[in-house]
């Protein structure tokens, strides 16, 4: 049986979800990895505004580390063909990601939307201040403070650029991924979703919606989940393997 493959014409519209599967492949440490758990910590204690707000130095600590082990990792072939796809589709392409470590736009994505946050970039807890490229693994017990609150006589500390546990995802970025779904809907529109279970939100509304407006849906996954037959196509393996050959590239 031959490989599977999606065919790419000029009137192909591919919108990609990304998870953490993905990242896992390039050594980025998961939650599940230890069972949920990080230094017998809950991962609610270290990724939820109360958490933040009970001990901003743990949280700091954590993502000071992820940062620090997040450094040393690099793309993998997964991401690098879905950053050879994009060069070939232009503007028919969108990136949308759960994951926060960058390594989509090291391979070289563009068009991305980083619907968690990015790992490398904080704000501020209090102030609207914009957020910031920080890559800063700051030392155990150091909290940073907002240098613009600072200036204003005001002292708020600053917190990683993260959608946590409880948390609303950015209203701009679903905006942009319904946009590009309807835009995709007047051409030949494929859905992949990589590295994620497909079982949750976002996951489950965009395959859901990309049904629809009738898309091709496929997932690529190392478990099938429980939702598998809400795509037309499963590839089950690893993304580095898996999607050179998928996307051609």
């Amino acid at each position: 049986m031959s490989a599977p493959k999606i065919e790419f014409d000029d009137n192909t519209y591919l919108l990609v979800l990304t998870g953490a599967g993905v990242s896992a492949e390039s050594g980025i440490p998961t939650f599940r990895d230890a069972g949920g758990l990080w230094e017998k910590h809950r991962v609610e204690d270290v990724a939820s505004p109360d958490g933040f707000r009970s001990d901003p130095a743990l949280v700091w600590r954590f993502y000071s580390q992820r940062r620090s082990a997040a450094r040393d990792c690099r793309p993998n072939a997964g991401h690098t063909a879905i950053a050879a796809v994009e060069r070939r589709l232009g503007d028919r392409f969108l990136l949308a990601t759960q994951n926060i470590d960058g390594l989509h736009t090291a391979a070289g994505s563009e068009r991305v939307v980083e619907i968690h946050g990015n790992l490398y970039k904080s704000r501020c807890s209090m102030c609207d201040r914009p957020p910031f490229q920080d890559d800063e693994a700051y030392p155990e017990g150091h909290v940073p403070a907002c240098g613009r609150c600072h200036e204003r006589g005001q002292f708020a500390v600053l917190r990683p650029h993260i959608v946590w546990f409880g948390e609303r995802l950015d209203p701009a970025h679903l905006q942009r991924v319904e946009a590009f779904m309807k835009k995709a809907a007047t051409g030949r529109f494929v859905f992949l979703a990589v590295g994620t279970s497909g079982a949750v939100q976002p996951a489950a509304g965009f395959v859901d919606v990309a049904n629809r407006l009738g898309a091709t849906t496929w997932l690529v996954n190392a478990d099938p989940p429980a939702n598998a037959s809400s795509f037309a196509h499963f590839a089950q393996g690893r993304s580095g393997e898996i999607l050179p050959g998928l996307l051609g590239s």
